[in-house]
C-alpha cells in the first residue's frame, strides 16, 4: 500500500529510539543534542497480529508474514522551522511525504538531556510544532492562489474554482490558528482535491508522549495534559517509554519479551500500541490469504473492494478478476480452517461490489 507515518517532534524527546526501537536497528542516530537526525531514516514494522498466529496453525502455513507500515523518523523541528531556521524548510518537505503523523512529545524530567526550550513542557511543544506546520501550509496556500487566480482568469473551469475555494477556506481556517485537518469537506471531489493541496496540517496526528522507565504505568502531570489536549482535538493518544522500548528491541526471542513485560506491569510493548493505533490513525483493515505455503496479513483502507484488495496482492489479479472465495476470520477458526468452513457453507463467493470487512479470508479467481 506504500501507506507510512512519520515520527516528529522537537529535538531531544526521543524519536530517534522509539524509531530504533520500531525497527529494531541502529539506523537513527540518537545523541543528545538537536539535529542529529537530519535525512530520515525510514522503516518498515510489522503490525502485530494474533489472529495471523492462528489462521498459520490452522493452514499449516510453511511460513507467516506479518502486514507492514512504514515509518519515517523525520529531525527534530524548531522555532521558525517554517522560515528555514534549524534546516526546517528541509524537513517540512518530509512531513508533506507522509500519510500520517506521529507527534512525539517529551514527558518525562533528565537533567541529563538537553530540552531545547530548557523546560519540560508539552503542551507547550505541540503547539511549536503544530504553528510550525500551519505557518509552512499559509506559504504555500498563499503561493498556491496567485497562481491559481492567474489561471483562472483564463480558465473558469469547475475544477479550478473548486480548487480556488478550498485555498481560501484552508487560509481563513490556518489564519485563526485551526489546522487544516479540521475543515469539514462536503463531497469525494472536496475531498479528492484538498488532498491535492498536500497541507501538512491536514494529516490525521496521533500524540506519543514518551516518559520515564518508573511512570509508564501511571503516566504523570504531563500525559494527563496531554491527555487533556487529546480531548478536544478528538485526536488519540498513545504513552510509551522510549527507554522501556530500546530495552525490549535488545531481547532474542518473544519469551524474553514477554516475561520483561511481565516483569514491570505490562502485558504489550507500547510500540505495539503504538503500530496498532498508527494503522487505526489510516483507517486501514487488514485481510488475509491462508494456504501451506504462507498465511499472510494484508494492507487495506476500510471500503475498500475485492478487485482493489486483489490489486494489492498482484495487479493482474486486479485486472483479471472474476470473483472472491470469502471466509470471516470467526467462521474459519471456530470450524477449524477452511474445508470445514466450506462444508458449513461459511464459504462465500462475492463479486466486484463487495466491499472488505476486517479479517476476512480471501481466494481470488482470476483470468488474464
Amino acid at each position: 500500500m506504500g501507506l507510512n507515518c512519520g515520527i516528529v517532534g522537537l529535538p531531544n524527546v526521543g524519536k530517534s529510539t522509539l524509531f530504533n526501537a520500531l525497527t529494531q536497528t541502529a539506523a537513527a542516530q540518537a545523541a543528545n543534542y538537536p539535529f542529529c537526525t537530519i535525512d530520515p531514516n525510514i522503516g518498515l514494522v510489522d503490525v502485530p497480529d494474533q489472529r495471523l498466529d492462528k489462521l498459520a496453525e490452522l493452514a499449516h502455513s510453511a511460513k507467516k508474514i506479518n502486514a507492514q507500515l512504514e515509518i519515517v523518523d523525520i529531525a527534530g523541528l524548531v522555532k521558525k522551522a517554517s522560515e528555514g531556521e534549524g534546516l526546517g524548510n528541509q524537513f517540512l518537505g518530509h512531513i508533506r511525504e507522509v500519510d500520517a503523523i506521529l507527534h512525539v512529545l517529551r514527558c518525562f524530567e533528565d537533567d541529563d538531556v538537553t530540552h531545547v526550550e530548557g523546560s519540560i513542557n508539552p503542551i507547550r511543544d505541540a503547539e511549536i510544532v503544530e504553528t510550525e506546520l500551519m505557518l509552512a501550509d499559509l506559504d504555500s496556500l498563499q503561493k498556491r492562489k496567485v497562481a491559481l487566480e492567474k489561471k483562472h482568469r483564463i480558465d473558469k473551469g469547475p475544477e479550478i474554482g473548486l480548487t480556488l475555494s478550498l485555498v481560501d477556506r484552508a487560509i481563513d481556517s490556518l489564519a485563526k490558528s485551526i489546522p487544516a485537518r479540521k475543515i469539514t469537506l462536503n463531497d469525494l471531489e472536496e475531498i479528492k482535491l484538498f488532498k491535492e493541496l498536500q497541507l501538512l496540517t491536514s494529516k490525521p496526528v496521533l500524540y506519543v508522549c514518551n516518559v520515564s522507565e518508573g511512570e509508564i504505568l501511571s503516566g504523570n502531570k504531563f500525559t494527563a495534559q496531554v491527555a487533556e489536549l487529546v480531548k478536544k482535538e478528538n485526536s488519540r493518544l498513545v504513552v510509551v517509554s522510549a527507554a522501556i522500548e530500546a530495552e525490549i528491541a535488545l531481547l532474542d526471542n518473544d519469551n524474553e519479551k514477554h516475561e520483561y513485560l511481565a516483569s514491570i506491569g505490562l502485558t504489550e510493548a507500547g510500540l505495539s500500541r503504538m503500530i496498532h493505533e498508527g494503522y487505526q490513525l489510516l483507517d486501514l483493515i487488514t485481510f488475509f490469504t491462508a494456504g501451506e505455503k504462507e498465511s499472510r496479513a494484508w494492507t487495506i483502507k476500510r471500503g475498500a473492494k475485492a478487485p482493489e484488495a486483489a490489486g494489492v496482492i498482484h495487479t493482474d489479479f486486479q485486472r483479471g478478476f472474476i470473483c472472491a472465495e470469502t471466509v470471516a476470520y470467526n467462521d474459519y477458526v471456530s470450524l477449524g480452517g477452511e474445508l470445514p468452513s466450506k462444508n458449513a457453507g461459511k464459504v462465500r463467493l462475492e463479486g466486484k461490489e463487495y466491499i472488505l470487512k476486517d479479517g476476512d479470508i480471501m481466494h481470488f479467481r482470476f483470468n488474464i
